[in-house]
């Protein structure tokens, strides 16, 4: 039986942690099972954010993606597949890497959402005040 060279990432953002497998192939994106377009539903943007490693690495249509994903909402879902893919196309090929950190596609997005405190109607929203 013949090994397939493949190349893994993790990537994370908010609340979602997307584990990404890249193949090599014709270019394929498949999330949770499902083709990238179906995934994403038709949600403007959010695909040319997912192929943006693959722009900065000049290795457009060279990976099958393979995708699993969960937990946060589907910005955070695709910021973190953008996320591992940077990551494992950085292990696919070193010399990426500093094309892809000058991106910003190698660094994590610690931004998460900030904690409610009490006495307040969200993290920092207050009750209206009324002085009289």
């Amino acid at each position: 039986m013949t090994s397939v060279i493949q190349y893994y990432g993790t990537g994370r953002r908010k609340c979602a942690s997307a584990r990404v497998r890249l193949v090599p192939g014709t270019g394929q994106v498949q999330v949770n099972g499902r083709p990238l377009p179906d995934y994403i539903g038709g949600r403007i943007g959010y695909d040319k954010k997912v192929f943006a490693p693959f722009q900065a690495a000049d290795a457009a249509g060279r990976f099958d993606v393979i995708v699993a994903v969960r937990g946060g909402g589907m910005s955070g879902q695709v910021d973190a597949i953008r996320h591992g893919i940077a990551r494992a196309l950085a292990e696919a090929a070193p010399q990426n890497r500093p094309v892809l950190r000058t991106d910003g596609l190698l660094t994590r997005d610690s931004r998460v959402k900030e904690r409610k405190k009490y006495g307040r109607k969200r993290a920092r929203k207050r009750f209206q005040f009324s002085k009289r």
